[in-house]
């Protein structure tokens, strides 16, 4: 049986020719902290919440349901900044012990952000 610690890394796809706005986003939308260095295929990575998030140009992209989730302190104070940001919110269903939202980076990737509530 496999044990799991914790999770590393996240990739997400991006457009091809979008990595200047990628960056733009999660590092001044999101104020994730960037890692520098030369990554495979051209990724950029940055620190989320003590995991590496990384963006790699892919071909195509249509609307899909996969993301990452994230808890976070504050649920209601990150969907305020990310509202005031231009950053549009959505549900989903509800989960017993926690609070979540959704939201689309500009590529059409969806992030969920939660609170546990117990």
């Amino acid at each position: 049986m496999i044990q799991f610690t914790r999770l590393d890394h996240i990739l997400i796809s991006i457009p091809e020719g979008k990595t200047a706005e990628a960056r733009a986003f999660y590092s001044q939308v999101l104020n994730l902290r960037e890692i520098p260095g030369e990554h495979p295929g051209g990724a950029i990575w940055f620190e989320i919440a003590g995991i590496q998030l990384h963006l790699r140009e892919e071909p195509g992209g249509s609307l899909s349901l996969r993301h990452p989730a994230f808890e976070v302190e504050d649920l209601a104070g990150a969907k305020h900044e990310l509202e005031q940001k231009g950053v549009a919110i959505s549900y989903s269903s509800d989960i017993d012990g926690r609070q979540r939202f959704f939201f689309r980076d500009p590529f059409g990737n969806r992030i969920e952000l939660l609170e546990f509530t117990n």
